[in-house]
């Protein structure tokens, strides 16, 4: 009877730890399979320009964001932000890398370029190590120099194919490598929705300010919010919570689930941003740009089998350590 309560205590404690990891896991999904979604969004906003569509997103992502602050009333967390200047002037450097990030991307997806955003996104995870490397002096195992040697030869084969290097790739890459490392630097001082809230509020007034110039000036097309019908404009507003849900999905899955899954999620974006870009965009893919593809994920898969085999190693040494020392 004892073993039996003792077996019933066991799964009652393991229930809500599947629970919880397949709560992470739909997050995970949603907020990779959201990312990846974009490109369609983007597209059916036409014809608002990148610039418009960019500075729209800002605005209504603030709005979006203190709307959600005040249901949940966590305006404490901002004023503890307000009075750390060095933590302000963080975010607004983040602010600045992710406004460069989603402009690019936003351009790239609304000219016929989504297959070489998809590999900026598929790269990033390879200059975030060199990053590592470079700027935070981390040392890297062999595999992992393996991964980013063979990105490096995949970018340059995409470049002689392509006949030019892959602009647009890199720059996403490195810009959202960037933010990730300026990120870290607040680290868990800075809650996700915050962050976001922060970063907002440090780019609202370049967004209004870009609007009235597009409204008087007719640059990049000019200012078609509201001139296109009631869909197009809610279209544009959507743009708001599509930025904030899906990094709220994922700051809630990080903390259900161990981060080499999470890192295997990651590639859902740029898979279905390829598949957006190549099946339905119908973007030419060469072969030499199919072969340096082909290059990059051989790096991801070196990347990822290596990273769950340390996760493996490291809690073999947990749990080694944890373990009594034997009694002589």
């Amino acid at each position: 009877m004892s073993s039996f309560r003792n077996t019933s205590a066991l799964g009652s404690r393991s229930r809500p730890e599947r629970s919880e990891t397949s709560v992470g896991i739909g997050q995970a999904i949603g907020a990779y399979g959201l990312w990846g979604a974009l490109p369609l969004l983007f597209a059916a906003m036409a014809p608002a320009g990148p610039f418009e569509i960019v500075a729209w997103r800002i605005v209504f992502a603030l709005g979006f964001c203190i709307v959600v602050i005040g249901a949940g009333r966590t305006w404490p967390r901002i004023r503890a932000i307000l009075v750390r200047p060095d933590v302000l002037r963080t975010l607004g450097l983040a602010a600045f890398l992710i406004v460069i990030n989603w402009t690019v991307y936003v351009s790239a997806t609304t000219s016929g370029r989504t297959v070489e955003a998809a590999l900026g996104y598929f790269i990033n995870p390879l200059v975030t190590i060199a990053l590592g490397v470079i700027v935070l002096r981390e040392r890297l195992r062999p595999a992992q120099w393996v991964a980013v040697a063979l990105s490096a030869v995949a970018v340059i084969v995409i470049a002689v194919g392509y006949g030019q290097p892959p602009i647009i790739a890199l720059t996403l890459a490195f810009s959202f490598g960037l933010y990730g490392l300026v990120k870290k630097r607040v680290g868990a001082a800075v809650d996700a929705l915050s962050g976001l809230t922060i970063e907002t509020a440090w780019l609202v007034p370049f967004a209004v300010a870009a609007l009235v110039v597009f409204g008087v000036t007719g640059f990049d097309g000019g200012v078609t919010f509201g001139a296109l019908g009631v869909w197009h404009a809610l279209l544009l507003v959507l743009g708001g919570p599509v930025t904030a849900v899906p990094l709220l999905l994922f700051a809630s899955s990080a903390r259900r689930l161990p981060l080499s899954l999470i890192g295997l999620c990651q590639y859902l974006t740029p898979v279905l941003q390829f598949i957006v870009g190549v099946w339905l965009q119908h973007e030419a893919m060469s072969p030499a740009r199919w072969f340096g593809f082909a290059i990059v994920w051989l790096a991801l898969v070196v990347l990822t089998v290596d990273a769950f085999r340390a996760s493996r190693t490291s809690a073999g040494a947990s749990r080694s350590a944890a373990a009594p020392a034997p009694v002589d």
